[in-house]
């Protein structure tokens, strides 16, 4: 895979045009997605190898995008370390046995990799089935976002009892963190010795930090995972809602990519990193519901402005919405394939 475009564009090397994938590619927007998910639960869907590499390659057969990322979600570390985690219809992940003491902290477990087993299971299976066509993409929460899950017990919206953690018992949070950061590194490493060719860490939550909360709760934990990654000739992306703001911080860190959200402006973020850092993104997904001339100019704004950059992945600022057409999708797809520099 070393070759394929989006490794070689994750490695700042020069392409022919800028890789694609979504992130979300594989998921509720899709009719054939909703076949598969009204026969399984959500979590039977990322436990059982064979179903969770149908999903993979949904988008891979139906879409052509570059690159496959694997179908799980970032909360099974939670899961592994003791959480109990369920998913509702219309309501999202729910963990029914929230952390919100010491002891909670200290029940949880870190020596839990054969509970992923399946996900290294599920990644074999994805790699037979992709035949060296496309890299397969690995990832995992990153800690805050993960804690904040494990502390809410579910989605939040002002994240109220995660910061009076960080702000009242910070040494509590540190604990906390650094348990789930230990299991995320390993969870990574299981994901690369199972045969993924990238990883991405999904630090969803971020934004909801202040700059020198999200150094000390998020940025510092991130670059501890990243240094025990066993990362030779797989490029580790960092992603996080707010990486407008905090990408010059998330470079420290030493990621190749930095995926970046669609509130700046992707050529002057990237001047602002150091040489040989990579960026990803930043189309708004919001435009995937707007007309096909409209994704096409916006699509080409961006590819335009970004011509003559080596290290540019093209994605969304964020997830796909369930909403969007899935034509809408495939067309734009379509323009980034058709686009050479």
């Amino acid at each position: 895979m070393r070759d394929s475009l989006l490794i070689k564009a994750a490695f700042s090397e020069s392409t022919e045009r800028p890789p694609v994938w979504m992130m979300r590619q594989a998921g509720r927007f899709m009719p054939q997605y909703w076949e598969i998910k009204n026969k399984y639960s959500f979590l039977e869907m990322c436990k059982t190898p064979e179903i969770a590499a149908d999903v993979t390659m949904l988008p891979v057969d139906l879409l052509g995008i570059d690159g496959a990322i694997f179908f799980s979600d970032i909360l099974v570390t939670g899961e592994a370390m003791g959480g109990d985690l369920s998913f509702e219809q219309g309501v999202g992940p729910r963990f029914a046995n929230p952390v919100r003491n010491a002891a909670d902290i200290d029940a949880l477990e870190t020596d839990v990799m054969d509970r992923l087993q399946y996900v290294a299971d599920a990644i074999k299976v994805i790699q037979q089935r992709l035949n060296g066509s496309i890299p397969l993409i690995g990832f995992a929460g990153a800690p805050f976002t993960v804690m904040s899950y494990l502390v809410e017990g579910g989605s939040s919206k002002d994240f109220k009892r995660t910061k009076l953690l960080l702000h009242n018992e910070p040494e509590l949070a540190h604990r906390l963190l650094s348990k789930i950061a230990t299991v995320t590194a390993d969870y990574l490493n299981l994901q690369i010795a199972a045969g993924v060719n990238a990883v991405q860490i999904f630090d969803s939550w971020a934004l909801a930090l202040a700059w020198d909360d999200y150094k000390e709760f998020s940025h510092k934990y991130i670059t501890e995972i990243i240094s025990k990654l066993n990362r030779k000739d797989i490029p580790v992306i960092s992603f996080c809602k707010g990486s407008s703001v905090f990408a010059p911080l998330m470079a420290e860190a030493k990621p190749d990519v930095i995926s970046i959200d669609w509130n700046v402006d992707l050529l002057d973020m990237k001047k602002r990193l150091p040489q040989g850092i990579a960026v990803q993104g930043n189309l708004d997904p919001h435009i995937l519901y707007a007309d096909r001339k409209v994704i096409k100019e916006r699509i080409h704004r961006l590819f335009d402005r970004m011509r003559g950059e080596d290290g540019y992945i093209f994605n969304l600022g964020h997830g796909i919405m369930p909403d969007i057409p899935f034509d809408n999708v495939k067309y734009a797809i379509e323009v980034v394939k058709e686009y050479r520099y």
